[in-house]
C-alpha cells in the first residue's frame, strides 16, 4: 500500500472531521438516514428529531410539572419552520435566534380548564446531555427557486436544526494558478455563495456558526461575514494533549460502519493504516474541538453572537470569548471588605473592544451571581461617549430581555446631578458617562451607592484615570469592579494596573496581525533633509535683535531654533505637501479602490497650512477637523502673529454649517467613508484616537509622536476592508526611535510579506536538462531521508511539525531557527526531484527502460504531489511565502523609494524658515551615507529582479546577470564610493524602464508579449537565437504577440478553472509554435508559457 498521506479532500479534511466530530459525541447519520428524516431536499429541519426532544421537555404549572401536549410541540414545530426570508436573510436569522437564545411561548390547555402560557426552551443551554447531536454529511439543499441542488460538506443539528455548517477542502491546492492561496479561503467562497438569495439561504436561516476547514488550517464565521473576517481560533483552555486524545480514540463499531457504509474499500482501508499509529493535531482539529464541543458551542452560541444594525452579525473572536470568561471569573470575587475585584483588559487597538464590552454586558445576565449588576460605562471624550452607546444600542445591548430600546435612548448621563442621581438611586441597568461628570456628581450627597453589584467598564483606561476624578470616581462606588478596557501598552509602567489591578487578559498588536484581526503596518520614512543659509539667518537676526541683550538674543534664538519653529515653517510644509499628494495620488488614488488617508500635523496653524498646499497640488482633495481656535487672552501658548489666521478659517468654514462644529465634523467624516471627496483628513489631536474607518490607509505623520499616543494614532490605519492588505505609515518626523517593541514589530513588514518568493524554484524550472532520469530514485531516497523520525508516515501533520520553525538561542546570544537549513535542503532536494522527474516523464528512453515500472512512476508522481503541497505548509508556517492577491501593485509603489532608519539631523543654531527642503546632492554625503544609499539600492534591485519579474523569466535572467556584473565592477571601486553609487542609480533607471536588452522595440508597452518572447528565447539558446536573421526575428515578435492575445482569450473564457485555463493555452499554442520552433521546442514554450500564466495569476 502506498505510505504517502493522501491530501484529497475526502482523505484529509472531511472523514477526519466527521470522525472527531464522533468522538466529540455527535451522533452520525448517513446522507441517506438524514434525507429519509428531512422528507425532502426542500426541508433542512429534522422535524422527527425535533419532536422527540420536546417530548422530554416539561413546564411547571401550580406547583406541578407537566409534559407538552401534542399540540404544543406542534406549535413550536410550526414557529421553527415557519421561517420566512422575505425580508431578508439576517433579519430571519435574528428572529430564529431569538426563539432560540430566550424560548417559544405556546398556549397550553390544563386540567382545571383554564389557559397556561409557558415559555419553553428549544435548547437546553445548561446541560448539553438534554439535547440531541447530530452529525451528517453532504446534506443536499434544493435551492430557493427549485433549480438546482447545493450539497454543503458536514451539517451538524442540534434537536434537529441545523446550527453548524462546514466546508472541507484539500489542504493545498495541489498548484494551479494560486499555488500559494489557502485553500480555506475556497470554502469559504462556498459558504459566501450557498447563503445568496438564489441558492440554499433556507439552510442558513437557520445556522449559527459557519466553519471552513482544510486540514492544515480553520476559520469561522457566522451569516453574511464577509471573506475578510473570518477568523482563526487560539485555544485557551484546552491543550493538544486533549486534542490529540480526542483525534487519536477508536470510533464504536457501530459509528465506523456507518461513516464508510458505501465509500471505497480502500478509503476504509487507508484510514485503517493511518490509525495504526498515533497522529498529532492539527489546526483543523484545534478549531473542530474548540467550537464544537457540545458544552462549548451552547456556551459559544448562547453567549457570544450579537446582532448589530450596523455591522451585521457578529460572532465572538476567541481573544473576546477568553478576555470575556477571565472577566466573569474576576468580578465574580469579592474583596475583604465586600468590594468586587476588577483589573484590566489590554485587546489592541482595532481588535473590537467596544464590542467586548457589549458581549460582557450581555454575559452578564447569563451568570446567575451577576445578573443583577448594573454596568456604568465611563469614557474622556463626547465622541468616544456617543460612539460606544451607539455600539451598545446597534448591538443589541439594550434588546430583548436585556431592556428596552427607550432604556437605550436614555442610557447616557446628561449632567453630574443626573449622574449622581443615577448612581444613587437610578435603576438603569447601563448607563454612560464622561469621567469629568465625576467631578461635580461627587460632591453631591446623594452620589455614593455601596453596593458591590456595580460593574464600571472604562474606556482607554489609560488616559485620565491617574488623579481626583478618578479617586472622586471610587469614592462614589467603593465596592463596584472597576474593569479598564485599554489598547496601548502604556500598562508596561504599571501605571493603569495599578489604579484598576491586574491584567485580567491581553491581545497584544503582533498577535493580532498573526490573526489577521487588523491589518499589518508598513513604515515608510520620508523625513526631509534641511538646508540652513547661516549666514542669511544670522544677518535676519542681528536686524531684528539690534535692541536686545545679548542674553535676550540668545534665548529668541534658542526658542526659535525649537524643531517647532522648524517643522512649522510655510516651505517646508509646501514641500511635505507635494510629496504628500504625489505619493497618495500615485500610490492609493489611481488605484481607484475608495482608499483614504490621514494627516496628521502639530498645530492648527500647520493643518490649515497643509490644506491650502495640498489644494495648490490640484492631485488630491482634503478636509480639515479642528477643534475651535483658543481665543483667550493672556494664552501664551497662542503664537499672536498666526491666530488671525486660524480664526479666519474656522469662520469661514463654520459658516457654511451655521456656525456648529459639531456639524461641521459629522459631515465631513461622513464624507470620508464614501469613494467621494476628500482623500486626506488633515487633524491635529481629533480623530487620531476613537477615530474607526476601515478606508483609511494611510497616515502621514508630521507631529512629534510617542509612547501610546503613537500607537493609538498608527491604530487608525489598521482596520480591515476589503481592498486594504495593510496600513501605511509615512513619517516626516524621523519617529522611527520611538515605536515600542509592537511597533517595531511591524517594521519588519515589508521583509515578511515579500521575502516568500523563492526565486531559485523558477530559475530551475528554465533550465534545460539532458536525460538524467536514472538519479531518480538517489534523488527520492534524499528526499524522503529528511523525514527518517516520522512515525507515522500517514499523518501529514507529523512531516509538517517537522519543518515547523523552531527558535533557540545561538552562542552569540541571539535567537535564531535551528530548522531554517533543515527546509532549505528539503526545498532543494523537492526541486531536484522535481525537475528531474519533469525531464523523465518528457523522456522516451525513461519509460523504455524496464527498471521503473507503472507502480513507481505512480509512487513518484504521488510523492511529488505531497511533498510540493508540504513545502506550500512549510513556507506559510515560517512565514517564506505569501498570496499577493490585490495588493501587490501597491506594495511594489509605496516601497520603492523607502528608507528605513534615517534620521531628523539636529543643526545648531536657528534655521532659515524660507528655505527648507533643498534637496541633497549625493557629491555633498558622507562617505557612510553614500556607502548606505548604494546598499539599499542594492538591496532594491535584487527585490525588484527576484518579485517583479517573476512572469517575465528572460528578463529576469538578463537583469540578474546584469547586476552581478555590476557587483563585481562595484567592488572594483571600493575605493570611489560616489561612483559605486552612481552605478547603481543608472542600473535602477534601467530596470524601472523594463527595457530588456535582445527584445524587439515592437513589443515596447506589451509586457506579457515580450515575456513570452522571452520564453522562445530561453527554449532555443543563445546560439540558435544569433544565428537568426532580422526578419526572423521580427516574425518571433509578432508570433509573442498573437501568443499574448491566445492567453488573454483562454484566461478570459475559464476564469473559474485554472486547469481549463492552462489546457486551452496549450491547445491553441501548441500549433501555432510547431511550424516555426519544432515539436520538442514549441513544447517547452508552452510550458514557460504556462508556468508565466500561473505566476502573474497567482497575483491577481
Amino acid at each position: 500500500m502506498n505510505i504517502t498521506p493522501n491530501s484529497r479532500e475526502q482523505y484529509s479534511a472531511h472523514l477526519p472531521a466527521l470522525h472527531l466530530l464522533c468522538n466529540l459525541g455527535w451522533n452520525f447519520l448517513t446522507t441517506a438516514q438524514a434525507l429519509a428524516i428531512r422528507g425532502s431536499t426542500r426541508e433542512v429541519l429534522l422535524k422527527p428529531r425535533l419532536i422527540e426532544v420536546l417530548q422530554t421537555r416539561r413546564y411547571e404549572y401550580k406547583g406541578e410539572w407537566y409534559p407538552l401536549s401534542p399540540s404544543g410541540i406542534d406549535q413550536i414545530v410550526r414557529e421553527l419552520s415557519a421561517l420566512s426570508l422575505a425580508e431578508g436573510l439576517i433579519p430571519a436569522n435574528e428572529r430564529l435566534y431569538g426563539k432560540l437564545a430566550f424560548g417559544i411561548t405556546i398556549t397550553e390547555f390544563m386540567p382545571d380548564g383554564k389557559k397556561h402560557q409557558p415559555t419553553i426552551a428549544v435548547i437546553d443551554w445548561a446541560d448539553a446531555t438534554a439535547n440531541r447531536w447530530d452529525v451528517t454529511e453532504e446534506l443536499e439543499v434544493l435551492a430557493a427557486q427549485g433549480t438546482h441542488h447545493r450539497t454543503p460538506d458536514v451539517v451538524c443539528y442540534v434537536n434537529g436544526i441545523p446550527l453548524v455548517v462546514i466546508e472541507a477542502k484539500r489542504p493545498e491546492s495541489g498548484g494551479g494558478s494560486h499555488p500559494a492561496k489557502a485553500m480555506v479561503n475556497e470554502g469559504i467562497s462556498q459558504h459566501l455563495r450557498n447563503q445568496r438569495s438564489d441558492e440554499i439561504p433556507n439552510l442558513f436561516g437557520y445556522a449559527q456558526l459557519l466553519l471552513s476547514i482544510s486540514q492544515t488550517e480553520g476559520r469561522y464565521g457566522t451569516t453574511h461575514t464577509a471573506a475578510k473576517f473570518w477568523a482563526k481560533w487560539r485555544e485557551e483552555e484546552f491543550d493538544d494533549t486533549h486534542i490529540q486524545a480526542l483525534k487519536n480514540a477508536a470510533l464504536k463499531p457501530t459509528t465506523r460502519a456507518a461513516l464508510f457504509d458505501g465509500k471505497p474499500v480502500d478509503l476504509s482501508a487507508y484510514f485503517d493504516a493511518l490509525r495504526s499509529a498515533p497522529m498529532q493535531a492539527t489546526d483543523q482539529d484545534r478549531l473542530l474541538v474548540s467550537l464544537l464541543t457540545p458544552a462549548r458551542l451552547l456556551e459559544f452560541l448562547r453567549g457570544y453572537v450579537l446582532f448589530d444594525r450596523k455591522v451585521g452579525k457578529i460572532v465572538a473572536r476567541y481573544q473576546q470569548f477568553f478576555g470575556i470568561r477571565a472577566l466573569l471569573a474576576r468580578i465574580s470575587l469579592l474583596r475583604p471588605d465586600g468590594g468586587r475585584e476588577g483589573g484590566v483588559v489590554w485587546h489592541t487597538t482595532g481588535s473590537g473592544k467596544s464590542f467586548t464590552m457589549v458581549f460582557l454586558t450581555k454575559a452578564l445576565l447569563l451568570v446567575e451571581a451577576l445578573k443583577e449588576c448594573r454596568v456604568v460605562v465611563v469614557t474622556d471624550r463626547i465622541d468616544l461617549e456617543s460612539q460606544l452607546s451607539r455600539n451598545f444600542m446597534t448591538g443589541g445591548a439594550f434588546g430583548s430581555s436585556i431592556a428596552t430600546q427607550k432604556d437605550g435612548e436614555k442610557a447616557r448621563s446628561l449632567s453630574g446631578r443626573d449622574l449622581a442621581k443615577r448612581i444613587g438611586s437610578g435603576t438603569e441597568r447601563i448607563s454612560f458617562t464622561l469621567v469629568h461628570k465625576f467631578n461635580t456628581a461627587s460632591k453631591l450627597p446623594e452620589c455614593r451607592n455601596d453596593s458591590p453589584n456595580l460593574i464600571v467598564l472604562v474606556d482607554e483606561g489609560h488616559r485620565s484615570h491617574g488623579g481626583e476624578t478618578h479617586e472622586r470616581m471610587k469614592n462614589a462606588l467603593p465596592k463596584a469592579a472597576y474593569i479598564a478596557f485599554t489598547g496601548t501598552p502604556l500598562l508596561k509602567n504599571e501605571k493603569t494596573a495599578n489604579k484598576f489591578g491586574p491584567i485580567v487578559h491581553a491581545y497584544t498588536m503582533q498577535r493580532a496581525v498573526e490573526d489577521e484581526t487588523v491589518a499589518p503596518l508598513l513604515y515608510e520614512e520620508r523625513v526631509p533633509e534641511l538646508d540652513i543659509n547661516e549666514d542669511a539667518v544670522n544677518r535676519w537676526f542681528d536686524k531684528i535683535t539690534v535692541n536686545l541683550s545679548d542674553a535676550q538674543r540668545t534665548d529668541l534664538k534658542r526658542k526659535f531654533a525649537k524643531k517647532g519653529a522648524i517643522y512649522g515653517a510655510a516651505n517646508r510644509i509646501e514641500l511635505i505637501a507635494w510629496d504628500i499628494a504625489t505619493h497618495f495620488n500615485e500610490n492609493i488614488k489611481q488605484l481607484d479602490l475608495g482608499l483614504k488617508g490621514q494627516v496628521a500635523t502639530d498645530s492648527k496653524l500647520d493643518a490649515i497650512r497643509y490644506k491650502k498646499a495640498l489644494d495648490d497640488t490640484g492631485l488630491v482633495t482634503s478636509a480639515v477637523v479642528i477643534s475651535a481656535p483658543d481665543t483667550r487672552e493672556g494664552n501664551s501658548d497662542v503664537d499672536e502673529d498666526t491666530l488671525p489666521e486660524v480664526q479666519k478659517w474656522w469662520k469661514q468654514n463654520m459658516a457654511t454649517y451655521g456656525h456648529d462644529p459639531e456639524t461641521y465634523e459629522k459631515q465631513i467624516v461622513s464624507d470620508f467613508g464614501t469613494d467621494g471627496t476628500p482623500d486626506l483628513l488633515i487633524v491635529v489631536d481629533k480623530l487620531l484616537t476613537g477615530f474607526d474607518e476601515p478606508r483609511n490607509t494611510v497616515l502621514y505623520i508630521d507631529k512629534p509622536l510617542k509612547g501610546h499616543n503613537l500607537i493609538q494614532a498608527v491604530a487608525r490605519v489598521n482596520r480591515l476592508h476589503d481592498a486594504k492588505r495593510y496600513g501605511v505609515l509615512v513619517d516626516y518626523r524621523g519617529i522611527l526611535k520611538e515605536l515600542d517593541t509592537a511597533i517595531r514589530a511591524y517594521q519588519d513588514l515589508e521583509t515578511r510579506t515579500q521575502g516568500g518568493f523563492d526565486v531559485s524554484d523558477l530559475e530551475g524550472l528554465y533550465q534545460q536538462f539532458s536525460t538524467e532520469y536514472k538519479q531518480l530514485p538517489a534523488l527520492h531516497e534524499k528526499l524522503w531521508s529528511f523525514f527518517k523520525s516520522v512515525a507515522n508516515k500517514l499523518d501529514r501533520e507529523q512531516y509538517r511539525q517537522l519543518l515547523t520553525p523552531k527558535f533557540i538561542k545561538g552562542e552569540d546570544g541571539e535567537d535564531y531557527d535551528e530548522r531554517q537549513k533543515l527546509r532549505d535542503d528539503f526545498y532543494e532536494a523537492l526541486t531536484a526531484f522535481g525537475l528531474c522527474l519533469q525531464t523523465a516523464l518528457s523522456s522516451r528512453s525513461f519509460f523504455e527502460d524496464k527498471s521503473f515500472s507503472e507502480g513507481l512512476i505512480t509512487r513518484y508522481k504521488a510523492d511529488l504531489r505531497f511533498f510540493t503541497e508540504l513545502r506550500q505548509t512549510a513556507r506559510r508556517d515560517a512565514m517564506e511565502t505569501v498570496d499577493y492577491s490585490a495588493y501587490e501593485e501597491q506594495i511594489r509603489k509605496l516601497v520603492d523609494k523607502q528608507v528605513i532608519g534615517t534620521e531628523v539631523r539636529e543643526p545648531e543654531g536657528v534655521y532659515l524658515v524660507h528655505q527648507l527642503g533643498k534637496a541633497e546632492d549625493p557629491k555633498d554625503w558622507s562617505e557612510e551615507k553614500t556607502r548606505n544609499e548604494t546598499d539599499m539600492i542594492r538591496t532594491r534591485l535584487r527585490k525588484t529582479i527576484e518579485q517583479e519579474l517573476a512572469e517575465d523569466p528572460y528578463a529576469q535572467k538578463v537583469f540578474g546577470e546584469l547586476l552581478k556584473q555590476a557587483i563585481a565592477e562595484a567592488e572594483a571601486m571600493f575605493d570611489h564610493p560616489l561612483k559605486q553609487y552612481a552605478l547603481f542609480q543608472s542600473f535602477e533607471q534601467k530596470l524601472e524602464s523594463r527595457a530588456t536588452p535582445g527584445v524587439p522595440d515592437v513589443l515596447a508597452g506589451k509586457p506579457h508579449a515580450k515575456a513570452y518572447f522571452g520564453a522562445i528565447r530561453l527554449v532555443l539558446g543563445d546560439e540558435a537565437f544569433a544565428s537568426l536573421g532580422d526578419v526572423a526575428v521580427d516574425a518571433l515578435a509578432q508570433q509573442a504577440m498573437r501568443m499574448d492575445s491566445m492567453v488573454r482569450d483562454a484566461v478570459a473564457e475559464n476564469s473559474l478553472n485554472p486547469q481549463n485555463i492552462e489546457a486551452a493555452i496549450r491547445k491553441g499554442l501548441l500549433p501555432l509554435l510547431f511550424g516555426t520552433l519544432g515539436l520538442d521546442n514549441a513544447k517547452q514554450v508552452v510550458e514557460q508559457v504556462v508556468q508565466i500564466t500561473r505566476v502573474g495569476l497567482g497575483k491577481t
